[in-house]
């Protein structure tokens, strides 16, 4: 029976663990519309939320977005390390081939579009205004639009549970498995869709920021005056806007060999998909530094504060955020040295790609530096940092390792290669925006989070994460390939159940956080922060908690570094004063439609067959 194109009943038919996730969806769905009918709360949802162009309650949004796919793509890597643990000699393990691959498909995307990047945008909404003593962003109709254009993007991988299938690709769509001869199905279209809407939000928000941050300065704030976080939110969107226009013309001509047959990509046409692999690393590279340089501003925010020191070498910090800026573009072809670039372009690449580690060097050390002789205490944010020391230190070595093409040869499409990625992204990342979300929860909140809860969240990631991705090295030593579903070799399995056992663990540490949320709310009364709990150092902290929605009644004026420390210093600290009337813009609908509007969009394109 057809209802449009490809929409056929065959699209609603899963096996019985996409059914199970389906069926959770829906009934998670319902719930939440049952809770606010019942509570009547739907027109302070549209009013408050849905239509707000208040850039702290996008920044809100966003981490619910991102909360939500977390939590997605921690279940696909359970789902993935049960499979490998499962999946030796004879027995296939409970996933078939095809599921498995969407499954480390969605986790991908997921984890890289709708957590990640998601991370960068929330922390950006809530603290870049108020850090440089601006009262919203530059534009913000836009920022509502892209926020809602970041959520449509990601809907189309939770859809794909109850109708059709994703892409079983790889998170990165090579062709020409990703043509239309070799993948059918709605599942590269909604691929194709979900980071196509997904990615114009994130370059509008590029364009929003940067013009926020070099035009919405408060008086006195000079460049070499601004906070080392709005220098990293800076350079990021510097990357987005030249990185993301390469990624939304590579994907409009993948989406145009599948639709209308232009076999841009297709060898056996004339095409080069090559071309292809080019194109989506000259925008890939960036992106990982696009997610970890927010990540290094969080720090730069946090460790002076727990360490009572002023920032060491701030000047060196922002060259080294530049040199990355710089960097970042030119290393894009060591994600290919095996595909016959050459000696003389591997040997270019590999040196800028070993390069690279110096600024990256330099920046642990001098937050090593501002620790030492410090005062430091030991604060949740402050575990999280060391862990990343640890852990991202591991992932930096590695990937000079990985920098020689010799040593890549070997390396390359093995499980040592995903070791090193998730020791940089998990360790830089994720938790450094845990150690972000501890240390400014109380700004947002007027409460602290529960110390003891988010330590125990913490020692259960750490060792989590080693147990579940040290041996991934070893048995990329052995030669495990990456995306492996079944293996024959027994001696590898004590390992994948030792990495499955890690991430058990790891979700052990995010039942203590949402535990850790849960008593904090509950005993919010006690935990009462007040506008300066950790006497930190920058504008921020020098309004309310949580700020009113103008964000100051009189905006500041710095003469210094370290703004609101200085002003404490000097005795000069804003007080709440009567003020004059200020104009904010108003709430619109048209972000919320614009998004809705671009999903149905999309989805009807991945089902609307294509005849030539």
């Amino acid at each position: 029976m057809h209802f449009w194109g490809r929409l056929t009943l065959d699209a609603f038919k899963h096996d019985w663990i996409e059914y199970g996730a389906g069926i959770s969806i829906i009934l998670g769905a319902v719930g939440v519309i049952a809770l606010f009918t019942h509570l009547k709360r739907w027109k302070w949802l549209w009013t408050e939320w849905i239509t707000t162009v208040d850039h702290k309650k996008i920044g809100v949004m966003y981490l619910i977005v991102t909360f939500i796919m977390l939590a997605k793509g921690l279940v696909d890597g359970l789902m993935m390390r049960a499979q490998q643990a499962l999946a030796v000699g004879d027995h296939w393990g409970y996933l078939h081939a095809e599921h498995f691959q969407q499954v480390f498909t969605a986790h991908g995307v997921t984890m890289i579009f709708f957590v990640a990047m998601g991370i960068v945008f929330a922390v950006a909404n809530l603290i870049l205004p108020l850090q440089i003593g601006a009262r919203d962003v530059a534009f913000p109709f836009l920022n509502s639009m892209s926020f809602w254009l970041f959520a449509s993007g990601s809907l189309y991988i939770l859809v794909s549970l109850i109708v059709g299938s994703f892409a079983g690709t790889g998170w990165t769509s090579y062709p020409p498995l990703s043509g239309i001869k070799y993948s059918p199905g709605e599942g590269v279209d909604y691929w194709l869709w979900s980071i196509q809407i997904s990615g114009i939000g994130s370059l509008i928000s590029g364009i929003n920021f940067l013009v926020t941050t070099l035009k919405m300065r408060c008086k006195g704030m000079t460049l070499m005056r601004m906070p080392i976080f709005v220098w990293a939110i800076l350079v990021t969107m510097i990357l987005i806007i030249f990185a993301f226009p390469v990624l939304t013309a590579t994907i409009g001509m993948l989406s145009t060999d599948r639709t209308i047959l232009t076999k841009l990509f297709t060898a056996e046409s004339g095409g080069n998909p090559m071309m292809y692999v080019n194109l989506i690393w000259a925008w890939g590279h960036p992106e990982v530094y696009i997610l970890i340089l927010p990540i290094f501003g969080v720090f730069s925010e946090f460790v002076p504060v727990f360490s009572r020191k002023k920032l060491f070498g701030y000047t060196s910090m922002v060259w080294a955020l530049f040199a990355i800026t710089f960097l970042s573009f030119v290393v894009w072809l060591h994600h290919f040295f095996t595909m016959g670039a050459g000696a003389n372009v591997n040997a270019f690449f590999g040196v800028m790609t070993m390069i690279i580690a110096v600024p990256t060097g330099v920046k642990i050390f001098n937050w090593l530096f501002t620790m030492y002789r410090g005062r430091v205490k030991f604060t949740t944010p402050m575990y999280w940092f060391l862990g990343f020391v640890i852990v991202f230190s591991i992932g930096g070595m590695t990937g000079v390792l990985m920098a020689m093409p010799a040593a890549d040869f070997q390396f390359h499409n093995s499980l040592f290669l995903i070791a090193h990625f998730h020791n940089v992204i998990i360790g830089g990342v994720v938790f450094g925006s845990f150690g972000g979300f501890a240390y400014w929860f109380p700004k947002f909140t007027g409460f602290k989070l529960n110390e003891t809860l988010g330590k125990c969240a913490f020692w259960c990631w750490l060792f989590g994460f080693l147990i579940a991705f040290m041996p991934l090295y070893a048995l990329g030593f052995m030669g495990a390939t990456r995306r492996l579903n079944q293996y024959s070799n027994p001696s590898w399995q004590p390992l994948f159940i030792l990495a499955g056992f890690g991430a058990l663990l790891i979700a052990t540490g995010v039942a203590f956080q949402v535990a850790q949320v849960y008593v904090s709310i509950k005993q919010k009364d006690k935990n009462k922060a007040g506008n300066d709990p950790w006497d930190a150092r920058t504008l921020e902290w020098s309004t309310t908690s949580p700020p009113p929605f103008y964000n100051f009644a009189i905006e500041p004026e710095v003469h210094s570094r370290d703004a609101f420390w200085e002003m404490k210093k000097a005795g000069d600290v804003p007080k709440d004063v009567e003020y004059k009337e200020i104009h904010m813009p108003k709430n619109t609908p048209a972000g919320f439609y614009i998004g809705a509007i671009s999903f149905v969009f999309g989805f009807s394109r991945s089902f609307i067959n294509s005849k030539i």
